[in-house]
């Protein structure tokens, strides 16, 4: 008997019951989830008893939707609503995956020992609070189980509110920020939808969860994913008219291939006065597009439609078209968070103001209608969704603010291709065309590798929410040449080895996204032009991998398959491909048959190398 009350002493201390250890570690999460408490938190602080707010949790299907309404008769600040809030059961070791909220950041590591994944993390860099110290992920967050099980939380919406997915080694707690704005008398609020389902095929929890989001944001169509070169890599901001020119002439001439000629950040005075000529570029703006489109390209640009520099002329002209501070001043991004990079601090302009709406609108017409651009690379939209401001609009959040931004952006831009850059995820659904998928990449081997795994995290939205930019392809080392080995082969030497300059090139191809040159094509080497003609037809669709190491990923586009196949070590591996019928297989950049192939191959691959096998199916 003693030993009988010891042992129900020992589960309720634990906190374990019989139903609890019943099931897969999934569906106890689940149980844990759906049976959670949820809360309405005041501007003061303080948890709204039911007599003031009604909350309901609906779902449908595995999408839960969320009502909040005053039942008072007074208005109230909502500070934020917290729609599950419970201890997750699973063990610190459990691998996650999440979004940030803005770009330049991903959330990885485990639940006990999170991670950030890119340079500039939302908390750190950006400072955006987090909901009590807990590690946060933006619009969705993924765990992997033990048992090959992945559990996938997202927000299937965000038109108003943006889903937060926090956590740690024992608790998760899902909620939405409602930055004190006012909830009238009488008045609902219909919160973002949260989808939440599991399975073991990574690929197809990304499909359901991508055709949900497309119910409520359908996909901004500009088809076929673009491709081109852009200025930024090889010239900066100190990029000249005559850098253009150059690169211009050289593409109409050996590779028409490319789309778009992207002249970026550089041909401006002061960020914010786009329609201003710079002193240092060294030509008209317009005129430099026009020679773009005389020569069979399209012109591309560069704007960051958010910001101002101190110095513009926009600010001193209108300042109250700015976010303001708390003494009614436009608000200097520094004083909340991150400055910005460049001809900073810099000022916001307010996407709930009309006259900024009327503003955004304009610039971008004119672009668009009379200097002939036909693709935008939006940068900074980041700054659009600004936290710790004061809008126009007391009643909006920073969620609609920056996409009544965009949306007014859309309006000037008519059929042109967006790109967002730097630009909040969830918010921009449906509003961009293009989405920049990494930090921006540099010439050495940790970028490589590190701006490799970040695209290929997002891998699953190619295609599915936009097209993905993996940022530009660089094959251009400094002192490069061309070297004719003793087999015959042709290599460009260089301060970087080939092989790390193609394992870029593979990450950028298994992308399936947008393929831009980074490089001074004026100085490229025959052996590498003739990579970079291999790479300049975007696939269109990214390759699919069985899980997060990014080994071999398998793509099929237009009725033919290949795999990428990726050593992200120093130390040479072992990398093998399954094939159903018997095949020849084509080495992708050199054209190389390496033979007829039944069943499997198997192929070791030095450190910090990989391969683009084509496979071709033998009748």
């Amino acid at each position: 008997m003693k030993k009988l009350f010891f042992c129900a002493w020992l589960l309720i201390a634990t906190g374990f019951s019989y139903a609890q250890t019943s099931g897969s570690p999934a569906e106890m999460f689940l149980s844990s989830l759906k049976k959670s408490r949820s809360k309405v938190v005041l501007a003061d602080g303080n948890e709204a008893g039911s007599n003031i707010v009604a909350f309901t949790r609906d779902w449908q299907g595995n999408i839960c939707h969320f009502l909040l309404t005053n039942k008072s008769s007074k208005p109230q600040r909502i500070k934020e609503v917290v729609v599950f809030d419970f201890n997750h059961g699973l063990p610190a070791t459990t691998p996650v995956y999440g979004e940030a909220f803005q770009m330049l950041a991903q959330n990885g590591g485990t639940l006990g020992n999170p991670t950030d994944l890119g340079t500039y993390p939302d908390r750190k860099h950006y400072k955006i609070p987090e909901p009590e110290g807990l590690r946060t992920s933006y619009g969705m967050f993924t765990i992997q189980l033990a048992d090959g099980e992945r559990i996938l939380l997202g927000s299937t919406s965000c038109n108003k509110f943006i889903s937060r997915f926090s956590y740690d080694r024992t608790r998760m707690r899902i909620s939405f920020d409602c930055e004190d704005i006012v909830l009238q008398p009488g008045q609902s609020w219909k919160l973002e939808e949260i989808m939440v389902t599991h399975g073991k095929d990574r690929e197809k929890l990304y499909d359901e969860f991508t055709k949900a989001i497309s119910q409520n944001h359908p996909r901004l169509q500009h088809d076929p994913a673009p491709n081109g070169w852009c200025s930024w890599y090889c010239f900066g901001p100190e990029v000249t008219a005559k850098n253009v020119d150059d690169n211009t002439d050289w593409i109409a001439k050996n590779l028409p291939a490319f789309q778009y000629i992207q002249l970026d950040d550089g041909y401006q005075p002061q960020m914010g006065d786009w329609l201003d000529e710079g002193n240092a570029f060294g030509g008209k703006t317009p005129d430099v597009l026009k020679q773009i489109r005389d020569k069979g390209l399209q012109p591309a640009i560069w704007v960051a439609p958010f910001i101002a520099s101190p110095k513009s002329r926009v600010l001193k002209e209108h300042p109250d078209w700015f976010v303001k501070d708390e003494k009614g001043q436009p608000l200097s991004s520094d004083k909340i968070g991150f400055g910005g990079w460049r001809i900073g601090p810099w000022y916001v302009l307010d996407g709930t103001n009309p006259a900024v709406q009327q503003h955004l609108t304009e610039v971008f017409r004119t672009m668009h209608e009379k200097w002939g651009v036909t693709y935008f690379k939006l940068d900074a939209n980041y700054w659009g969704s600004i936290h710790g401001g004061v809008h126009y609009d007391k009643n909006a959040t920073r969620v609609e603010a920056y996409r009544k931004g965009m949306e007014a952006v859309m309006r000037g831009a008519g059929d042109a291709f967006l790109l967002g850059c730097n630009h909040p995820i969830w918010p921009s659904l449906g509003l961009i065309h293009g989405s920049r998928s990494s930090m921006d990449i540099d010439r050495s081997w940790h970028s490589f590798k590190s701006i490799g795994k970040e695209n290929l995290l997002r891998g699953w939205q190619n295609g599915r929410l936009w097209w993905n930019d993996p940022d530009c392809l660089l094959l251009i080392d400094a002192n490069s040449k061309d070297s004719v080995l003793a087999d015959g082969k042709t290599i460009t030497t260089g301060l970087i080895p080939e092989n790390e300059f193609l394992f870029h090139a593979a990450t950028i191809y298994a992308s399936g996204g947008m393929v831009l040159s980074g490089d001074d094509l004026t100085k490229i080497t025959p052996h590498r032009l003739a990579i970079l003609r291999k790479l300049a037809k975007p696939t269109g669709v990214a390759a699919r991998f069985e899980n997060e190491n990014f080994e071999v990923g398998k793509t099929l586009a237009d009725g033919h398959t290949t795999y990428t196949l990726f050593n992200w070590d120093d130390k040479p591996a072992i990398r093998t491909i399954h094939l159903e019928k018997t095949s020849e297989l084509v080495d992708h950049i050199t054209g190389e048959s390496l033979g007829k192939i039944n069943g499997a191959w198997t192929v070791n691959l030095q450190g910090r190398s990989s391969r683009i096998i084509e496979v071709k199916e033998i009748d």
